[in-house]
């Protein structure tokens, strides 16, 4: 078994904005493309293009239609992967310590050889985010992008996860919730961030902003035309040569004439 860390120096971790987020899957693919091609042993396929594919993906977007308490349905993307808890039950049941927390950032991670694929650690994920690889025969989860975001041989601008690196939206963020006065912290307080399924006691670092309330039309007023800016004429007797121009054009066969 694995014991955790008393603390951690940072807590390194994911903001993710449902608000923002429009279910592109670009941070699975990203994630995907990432780690097969660059970190540990690639993630696999299998039966890819046919009847029954599966494979190993690290990061999962989950899409949900929900009725909020006034308004219309809305549907909500949920991006999800492994939430790097402060309590990980992944690790503390790991009977050979392949899984571990870092004491330097707090990122979940596998070692791979000594993993025997037992899968222990994903019956004790409440979340669902680990996943075992079928080819490698090991257990597989989201790394944070290790070899990302502390290789100096990349530019500063992408030393972050492949995921936040690539998200068209902006709804994925990433720093040290461990400190308050960082961007991630300071955005978790404004928008009121949330852990996913406190009650489980995990304590996951991994937040998510709420959608916010959606603009609503009242009962009373007509239904608003947005194009109608657009489709109204700019002036109904036009002047200078393109007024004489489509005069000319309506005197043609065919003409409006």
């Amino acid at each position: 078994m694995t014991d955790l860390p008393h603390t951690t120096s940072r807590k390194m971790g994911l903001v993710i904005d449902l608000d923002t987020c429009v279910g592109c899957h670009a941070c699975v693919i990203s994630c995907k493309g990432w780690n097969t091609e660059n970190y540990g042993a690639p993630l696999s396929d299998q039966d890819a293009y046919g009847a029954d594919p599966s494979g190993t993906f690290l990061n999962r977007v989950h899409s949900y239609e929900v009725q909020p308490e006034q308004g219309h349905a809305q549907l909500i993307h949920f991006p999800k992967s492994c939430l790097h808890c402060e309590d990980a039950p992944c690790v503390t049941v790991c009977p050979t310590g392949a899984s571990y927390k870092r004491v330097e950032d707090g990122i979940v991670l596998v070692n791979e050889e000594d993993c025997i694929g037992c899968g222990l650690c994903a019956w004790s994920c409440p979340y669902g985010a680990r996943e075992l690889d079928l080819a490698a025969g090991v257990m597989k989860k989201c790394t944070l992008c290790v070899d990302r975001i502390y290789n100096e041989n990349l530019p500063e601008e992408d030393r972050q996860p492949a995921c936040v690196r690539t998200c068209p939206a902006g709804a994925r963020h990433f720093g040290d919730l461990g400190d308050p006065g960082s961007d991630v912290s300071q955005l978790v307080a404004a928008r009121g961030g949330m852990d996913l399924m406190p009650e489980m006691g995990t304590k996951p670092v991994n937040k998510y902003l709420p959608p916010r309330p959606k603009d609503t039309l009242s009962q009373t007023h007509e239904q608003i035309d947005v194009l109608a800016p657009f489709l109204a004429p700019v002036a109904e007797d036009t002047g200078g040569f393109l007024g004489w121009l489509d005069r000319a054009l309506d005197k043609l066969p065919g003409g409006s004439n």
